[in-house]
């Protein structure tokens, strides 16, 4: 048994259920945990290590960290002790800060994750319990129905018309047929009937399986581990990197220029080399990781607050960025709680006999639990006693029809019932309101006639039809044909109360909704226009046949609605949006969705959704509404415009300090401030930006969707970073040429100028309004108060001497307030400039 690739497929049920030493009524409680604990967690994700000493340990992982950690610890050896210790305590609180933020954030996602984690069913003691996916075992006895994610690879012991999408593995497009059973061991993967894997899933049909396999052990697992497949980067994601790139290419010029220079003026070398180090540190965002995960786990909080629950936190920034709203109408746009209005014979007539034939097919179906088969049990209990089930073809999404054959007395009666347009094509008469049987061809023009009514009404209208099947017949789908058509059946899903509102106020935001559905280009018109749409622009499933990928490309973006779409052809739809350089989200909740949520940017589920659903999502919602949606963007924009902020901040202040230090290190005698007083410096400056999460977000700056742009980035910190510099040669002007201050002295005045207006600057940059317009967040304001009274204090405190400052003249204060208020007047007017002007 230790052989994980054995060929259970071919092994009796007695003889395997022996091997695992498992039985029908499934492990105890007890064997489970031993077996967990010697299998491992049932994932093909690498666990992540919640090591606290392996967290605190990545703190230090830059290179930059790690080249200036061993350039103080030569320095030690070279008799510095005191600076190079200096040096690594700030290094090591930053670190500290950065590894308690983390911690906090990781451990308030863990929980949030736990809230929509996906369960299996299976028997434990004898009895069916919920547990997690990961939790389950080999030798569990895992229940299925359809929508379930099978958990691991195994045998089938008992099925009832079990319908396994298997695409994620074989590439098969149609779903196969599962039944018990013994096979050849040399059978095929894909021909293997009697058993099931781990990452497909149940389109329809019920079955009792036991799990062979878990983890990596399974075929799925085999294959992740061969490829080592990597999650598609996200639109934020890229972006991140797309600023990271441009910080070390601004970062190795300047170092590299600025060291080269100071050796050249034959300053010491290993005081240059500390010195341009200490730059690059304080040109780098160091926190920006950290800030990044405390920004996403605070919104990801909020969100669930308002019933939105984050499983991948870097969609809450794309979730922010999205313009683009896919989703089918079903329970979003509706209110997703369908009856049945009546059942009519083809010339629209009541009829009773229509009416018993669909809740026999409704009450005799197996498969998925859908809407439409409640509907029609719910509207009429009928006496069908006297009829048995003898067999199912299950519905599916190509064939968009289900058939039931049942007996009564010595007949045996196939009943269809599905789409109009593909009940038609299999009947070749229709019982008309009379009774008489007639040609379809004769009676065809009036049936679709009646169709266009009850659709142009926006009504979901079904066909139903059956036929008498001989006993010697064997039943499947070639059984679909020479079929009599007796009638509709009509249901409908009124518009959620509000979804028009909801709909404008998405569209106020920068989000453009379309519609994905499987309904008639009818039904979905009259949809549209109780929208609000004049004339929506549909695209039929036919017509994507006929479409080119470029062409959809073209004509995606300006379409309303996509009706009478296909499952495969809603990724297609997404892909193309995505393309038009639209980020695109898709909310799907059914066992045909999944391929379109793993396609979009951020794929949006809800908790009731099936398990398949919720798995591919992103984001999964406690309520399917439109509003709890609605919220939940508004919140991602917060999110990421927090960290942009953070961004602005840091790089123009950072950049500004850095360029003035490399300017004035080329016409003074000594180091404009020492490695350890930079470090000082840029730890100080983060302290308030740690509170960025919480900061309030002006309501314009969520009134559309928030991209990463570099270029903008890139002239905001050059304007804002130079008029920082203008303002630090001021200083150095006020500090040498007026009050004629030693090194000491000024090293210690522009340490208290430049970190006193990088906190105040933080008030200034954080918002487009009049920074006494904007109120910022209680901790950022309170914390950036505390820094500046700080650094004014320190250099007049017994610390101050060990990072070598001196002590600053009381006259030397007002000239650094007048110049800090100054910086602060001409920042904001510059501000006024630079966004009224449209970046292009």
């Amino acid at each position: 048994m230790n052989d994980e690739s054995f060929p259970f497929w071919s092994i009796p049920q007695n003889e395997i259920l022996q091997q695992l030493h498992s039985k029908q009524e499934g492990l105890t409680a007890q064997d489970a945990r031993q077996r967990l604990i010697e299998n491992g967690r049932n994932t093909l994700k690498k666990e992540k290590s919640h090591s606290s000493f392996k967290l605190l340990v990545s703190q230090f992982s830059s290179p930059i960290i790690i080249i200036l950690i061993c350039a103080a610890i030569l320095s030690i050896f070279l008799h510095d002790t005191t600076d190079a210790i200096i040096i690594l305590t700030i290094v090591m609180i930053s670190g500290i800060l950065g590894f308690w933020q983390e911690k906090g954030a990781a451990n308030a996602v863990a929980h949030l994750l736990a809230m929509v984690r996906i369960s299996a069913q299976v028997l434990r003691d004898g009895k069916p319990i919920d547990i997690p996916v990961e939790e389950v075992v080999p030798g569990d006895i895992v229940i299925l129905d359809a929508g379930d994610i099978i958990p691991g690879d195994g045998l089938i012991l008992d099925s009832q018309d079990l319908f396994i999408d298997e695409s994620t593995l074989t590439g098969e497009t149609f779903p196969l047929e599962k039944k018990a059973g013994e096979l050849p061991v040399d059978t095929a993967l894909s021909a293997r009937t009697n058993s099931v894997w781990m990452g497909t899933h149940v389109i329809s049909g019920d079955a009792h399986i036991l799990i062979v396999h878990t983890g990596k052990k399974t075929e799925f697992g085999k294959v992740s581990e061969r490829l080592q497949i990597r999650p598609e980067a996200t639109e934020f994601e890229i972006g991140v990197r797309r600023f990271g790139y441009f910080l070390m290419e601004v970062t190795i010029l300047l170092v590299f220029a600025i060291f080269a220079i100071n050796v050249f003026l034959a300053k010491p070398v290993l005081d240059s080399f500390l010195f341009s180090l200490a730059l690059a540190v304080g040109l780098t965002p160091q926190l920006l990781p950290a800030i990044i995960s405390i920004n996403l786990s605070h919104g990801a909080k909020n969100m669930a607050k308002e019933k939105v629950i984050v499983k991948r936190l870097s969609s809450i920034e794309d979730f922010g960025s999205m313009n683009i709203l896919c989703s089918d109408k079903t329970g979003t746009l509706t209110e997703g709680v369908v009856t049945l209005q009546e059942a009519s014979d083809g010339e629209g007539k009541p009829s009773e006999k229509v009416l018993l034939y669909a809740y026999l097919n409704a009450v005799n179906e197996t498969g998925f639990t859908n809407p439409i088969d409640q509907a029609i049990r719910n509207a009429n209990q009928f006496d069908v006693t006297s009829y048995s089930k003898i067999s199912e073809i299950p519905y599916d999404f190509n064939r968009k029809r289900l058939s039931i054959l049942v007996k009564k007395d010595e007949s045996r009666i196939m009943i269809t019932k599905g789409a109009i347009a593909n009940i038609l094509p299999i009947c070749d008469k229709a019982e008309m309101n009379d009774g008489r049987i007639q040609p379809l061809s004769s009676v065809t023009s009036e049936i679709q006639r009646q169709f266009e009514i009850f659709s142009g009404q926006g009504m979901r209208t079904l066909g139903v039809a059956a036929r008498i099947v001989d006993d010697h017949e064997k039943f499947g789908h070639d059984s679909e044909q020479d079929m009599t058509f007796l009638g509709f059946i009509v249901l409908n899903d009124p518009l959620k109360k509000g979804t028009q509102e909801v709909v404008q106020d998405l569209k106020k935001n920068g989000v453009t909704l379309k519609v994905i559905t499987g309904d008639n280009q009818l039904i979905a018109r009259n949809l549209g226009m109780e929208m609000g749409i004049a004339e929506p622009q549909i695209i039929t499933g036919s017509d994507l046949h006929r479409m080119s990928d470029s062409a959809l490309r073209s004509k995606a973006p300006h379409t309303d609605i996509f009706a009478e779409v296909e499952p495969n052809q809603k990724e297609r739809i997404i892909l193309a949006l995505k393309k038009t350089g639209n980020v695109v989200g898709y909310m799907g909740d059914g066992i045909n969705d999944a391929s379109a949520l793993h396609a979009a940017d951020v794929g949006i589920s809800v908790d009731s959704a099936v398990d398949v659903a919720k798995e591919a999502a992103d984001i999964v919602l406690m309520e399917k509404n439109l509003e709890v949606l609605k919220q939940g963007i508004q919140l991602g924009r917060t999110t990421f415009s927090n960290t942009q902020k953070y961004v602005f901040m840091a790089t123009s202040a950072n950049f500004g300090n850095m360029f003035s230090m490399a300017g004035a290190s080329l016409f003074l005698k000594f180091l404009p401030l020492l490695p350890k007083q930079i470090l000082l410096m840029n730890l100080m400056t983060d302290f308030p930006e740690m509170n960025i999460a919480s900061d309030s977000v002006d309501k314009e700056m969520v009134m559309t969707p928030k991209r990463w742009d570099i270029k903008f980035i890139r002239r905001f910190m050059i304007t804002f970073g130079l008029i920082s510099s203008i303002f630090d040669y001021l200083t150095f002007g006020l500090l040498i040429l007026i009050l004629h201050a030693s090194a000491d002295e000024f090293r210690t005045g522009w340490f208290i100028e430049s970190v006193v207006s990088a906190s105040l600057i933080v008030l200034v940059v954080r918002t487009r309004r009049p920074f006494y317009k904007s109120k910022p967040g209680k901790a950022l304001f309170i914390s950036t108060l505390i820094i500046a009274a700080i650094t004014i204090i320190f250099p007049f405190t017994p610390a101050a001497g060990m990072f070598g400052f001196g002590n600053l003249p009381l006259k030397f204060i007002p000239w650094l307030v007048l110049i800090i208020l100054l910086y602060v007047m001409t920042a904001e007017i510059t501000k006024h400039f630079f966004y009224k002007r449209k970046w292009k």
